[in-house]
């Protein structure tokens, strides 16, 4: 699979880890900053992780700051992105299951690399869900996303 990750300053030190991880399952990455411990915005990382998403460049993606919760509004601004905060292994692929979440956002402030593999595993290994429920669900999320 092909996966965009990024960063904002906070999430920084944890992406390193974050890309090595996704390369060791076997995974492509794209990496869109950020690139040192410089102050960055977190909306224009998460610009950037959504827009190689929309394009269908890539499949997912993994944004890293420093509580998830921030990059997680910001990802979610974008048409055709559901983005989710994950900070155990349950919510990482049930998000993915139930919602068809494409993008994972995680807090280095919140969780180290071990728990970090943990869930970039598990989101990776997830697959959207066949049952009825879900795609109905889904598909109003696409409606609601249409209206703006």
């Amino acid at each position: 699979m092909r996966l965009v990750v990024g960063s904002d300053h906070a999430g920084w030190s944890l992406k390193k880890a974050v890309i090595d991880h996704v390369r060791s399952l076997g995974h492509e990455v794209v990496d869109v900053g950020s690139y040192d411990e410089n102050p960055v915005d977190f909306p224009d990382i998460a610009r950037a992780v959504a827009q190689k998403i929309i394009s269908g460049e890539v499949v997912r993606g993994i944004m890293v700051c420093g509580t998830g919760v921030g990059a997680s509004i910001a990802a979610n601004k974008m048409k055709g992105i559901r983005a989710a905060v994950c900070h155990d292994v349950h919510s990482a692929h049930q998000s993915v299951e139930h919602d068809d979440v494409n993008v994972m956002c995680i807090g280095a402030q919140i969780v180290g690399p071990w728990l970090a593999n943990d869930l970039i595993s598990s989101f990776l290994a997830a697959e959207f869900s066949t049952e009825e429920d879900f795609r109905r669900r889904v598909q109003k999320l696409h409606e609601m996303d249409a209206e703006g």
